[in-house]
């Protein structure tokens, strides 16, 4: 169960997470990386969150390259809510596939038809 301060954390840091990837993928043309979800741990220590990476074939490179640079996204993360939270959580980024697995459970019953 998680407390109402740590939705708060997820929200804020999932949207300032998704601003920070805005910003970066307008260099990168035809990629899009959005933050599905965040969680935080009860210590407010470490920070899950998960990316959908479009086009998704590209999706493990792009996460590869985002883990080596966590260091950088933090620090941009604590320059954004510095103000708010007194720790910046370290960050874990994982890939969200439920799109992918979606879109799978639809192909499978378009063809069963």
């Amino acid at each position: 169960m998680e407390t109402n301060r740590q939705l708060k954390i997820n929200r804020l840091i999932q949207k300032e997470l998704s601003e920070i990837f805005l910003l970066e993928t307008k260099k990168m043309h035809g990629v899009l990386i959005s933050v599905t979800n965040v969680r935080v741990s009860p210590d407010l220590g470490i920070a899950h969150a998960y990316l959908s990476i479009f086009p998704s074939d590209k999706g493990a490179e792009l996460l590869a390259n985002i883990n080596e640079n966590v260091k950088a996204v933090r620090y941009d993360l604590g320059k954004r809510v510095g103000k708010q939270l007194r720790v910046i959580p370290d960050l874990n980024f994982h890939l969200d596939d439920s799109l992918d697995y979606i879109e799978n459970i639809d192909k499978l019953l378009k063809d069963d038809k």
